[in-house]
């Protein structure tokens, strides 16, 4: 009977914090790193309605009366880590079939029960660029999601108005090029040569739209492919361009240059050979840090240094998981090892959050802990660049999504391959049910 006593009002106290999401929930006596302004040695975090409603010294931060308190002494509260390049949720792109194909949409393809997006909310992630695979010169559209709890698609989904918030993913070096692959090019310069060939189709297709002005029966035959590379050129979706070598990164900039698109350039194994152009150039680059580099051969030249030379060069700096290249649990070490070789801190966390919602046009909404923002915010055990701190808790718009403490989350944390496959038990407070399905 003390058994199931305690099992109740340890439900009971789960459902508590869980259905206080329309109270106001102030968390005090916490070390805040708001990334936007200086740490807060014992400060206040207040949230209502799933935002931000005050941040500060604790002794300057006036709580509401009838709010829940939460006693966060001897815990760093700081931003949702931004990924800007993953793979969970278990998509894929463009097929075979062509080697550019700026009309597909990751959007179809991902499976929002994947435990894959459990794993990156333990990894205090939450929010995320989804990416198709990088084996085409343009692989598809991507997709920009909050990792709230959900059961499909529509649940995790950022909307730009009316709009799917999403770039669209392009790449270059070894991976598109196929020997006598029918129409997938043999070389750098073939590479180049049929990605401004689409462009200049669109720029066209772009004209023939204009000219048409308001004239329906003057419009071009829909192309769904021309639609998305119009978006790109009218700068309504950014590109995101995998490349590595330096001589690739290179011709990334020429195109940019030449047809004006927003780029983000993505792993750039050898930006420390050419930092000094990508900062003049004033194109954003999402770095990776890989603590056991290998297996493919135009990445022999990474270097761990990367974020240091770019950061001095004066470039913008963000960082990505390419999950599952690194494991989204473990995204937080990527600052760590930046730091380690020769960045500095306050940028390395920066690259964690803001730069990474900027890149997005996320940064009016996530990326800092300031008044009106989303409520994401991570709850760690020590300093945010230490071995020995562990994630306790993830919040998604002033929802918690993860907590270290319940076994479930506990075991997806730690757990090696496998350990998520058993998401048996699903407890739903709203309703006072307990049923099986995911959580």
């Amino acid at each position: 009977m003390k058994k199931v006593i305690a099992g109740i009002l340890a439900l009971l106290a789960f459902c508590g914090i869980s259905s206080a999401q329309e109270s106001t929930v102030a968390f005090v006596n916490a070390r805040i790193i708001p990334i936007i302004g200086v740490p807060i040695e014992n400060g206040t975090l207040v949230l209502r309605g799933g935002k931000i409603t005050a941040v500060g010294d604790s002794r300057n931060v006036q709580i509401p009366s009838g709010s829940i308190k939460i006693d966060a002494k001897g815990r760093t509260i700081m931003p949702g880590l931004v990924d800007s390049h993953s793979h969970i949720g278990e998509g894929a792109g463009a097929d075979g079939s062509s080697p550019i194909q700026p009309d597909v949409r990751i959007l179809d393809a991902i499976n929002a029960r994947s435990s894959s997006i459990q794993r990156a909310q333990s990894g205090g992630i939450t929010t995320v660029n989804v990416m198709p695979g990088s084996g085409h010169l343009d692989s598809g559209q991507t997709l920009y999601l909050k990792l709230r709890d959900g059961n499909i698609i529509d649940d995790l989904l950022i909307y730009d108005g009316n709009r799917i918030a999403g770039g669209i993913k392009f790449a270059n070096g070894t991976n598109s090029i196929r020997q006598g692959g029918g129409n997938f090019p043999g070389t750098r310069a073939k590479s180049v040569s049929l990605v401004r060939e689409q462009f200049i189709k669109a720029q066209e297709y772009r004209e023939k739209l204009f000219k048409a002005g308001d004239d329906k029966s003057k419009f071009p035959a829909r192309d769904l492919a021309m639609e998305s590379l119009v978006e790109v050129l009218d700068k309504k979706r950014v590109v995101h361009f995998h490349t590595h070598r330096h001589d690739d990164i290179l011709s990334v900039l020429r195109l940019q240059k030449e047809f004006g698109f927003r780029v983000v350039l993505h792993h750039v194994s050898e930006a420390w050979k050419v930092a000094d152009e990508i900062a003049k150039a004033g194109v954003p680059s999402s770095i990776i840090m890989i603590d056991s580099p290998g297996g493919k051969l135009e990445t022999m030249d990474v270097s761990m240094t990367n974020g240091a030379a770019l950061e001095k060069a004066g470039a913008f700096v963000g960082f990505h998981t390419d999950d599952s290249i690194t494991d989204s649990r473990w995204f937080l070490r990527s600052a760590a090892m930046a730091v380690r070789f020769g960045m500095s801190r306050e940028k390395a966390l920066y690259g964690m959050t803001m730069a990474n919602a900027k890149m997005l046009d996320l940064d009016s909404r996530i990326g800092s802990l300031e008044v009106g923002k989303d409520a994401d915010f991570v709850i760690l055990s020590g300093d945010p660049l230490s071995v020995y701190t562990h994630i306790l808790e993830t919040w998604v718009e002033g929802k918690k999504v993860f907590d270290r403490n319940d076994p479930k989350d506990y075991l997806i944390a730690v757990g090696g391959y496998g350990a998520t496959n058993d998401r048996s038990v699903h407890i739903d407070c709203f309703d006072g049910d307990i049923e099986g399905g995911q959580r």
